[in-house]
């Protein structure tokens, strides 16, 4: 087997491992031993090879992770899948347990009975309206009307 072979086994390795791993950080040293191999297959020294592939394996973790993360981060973020919480924003519901000052109560909106604290920390007392204008968790967090 060529010393090139090699190179572009060891290549294939590390996409195989990638494929089980994430971050494309294991892809780019497979960078670099495409590199290598490139050089090994000139028949340069083992010494170049080696330089070829650092070389390769630094300008893949420079130049060509940080656009692939990216390119993931904007198919994968979290922050921008919307879930059925979000519904909640801009309803209106019931206070069923008062919210005290700068404390917490109970609101009940479609049937469902929720924690709820007040936008401004003032009171809320039972049976008044209030909309809803945002959540942590399973806190509501609303604006009396």
């Amino acid at each position: 087997m060529a010393v090139y072979q090699i190179w572009l086994l060891i290549a294939a390795v590390f996409v195989l491992i990638e494929i089980f791993t994430s971050g494309f950080a294991v892809a780019c040293f497979s960078v670099g031993c495409v590199l290598a191999s490139i050089i090994a297959a000139l028949e340069l020294s083992l010494t170049w090879q080696i330089v070829a592939f650092a070389v390769g394996t630094f300008l893949a973790f420079v130049l060509i992770r940080p656009v692939v993360m990216k390119y993931l981060d904007k198919k994968t973020n979290d922050s921008n899948v919307k879930t059925n919480m979000d519904n909640v924003i801009g309803k209106i519901a019931v206070v069923t347990e008062r919210i005290e000052e700068n404390g917490y109560g109970r609101v009940k909106i479609d049937g469902d009975d929720w924690k709820a604290q007040t936008e401004d920390g003032a009171a809320a007392e039972i049976g008044e309206k209030v909309r809803i204008v945002a959540f942590e968790s399973i806190i509501l967090t609303v604006k009396k009307l």
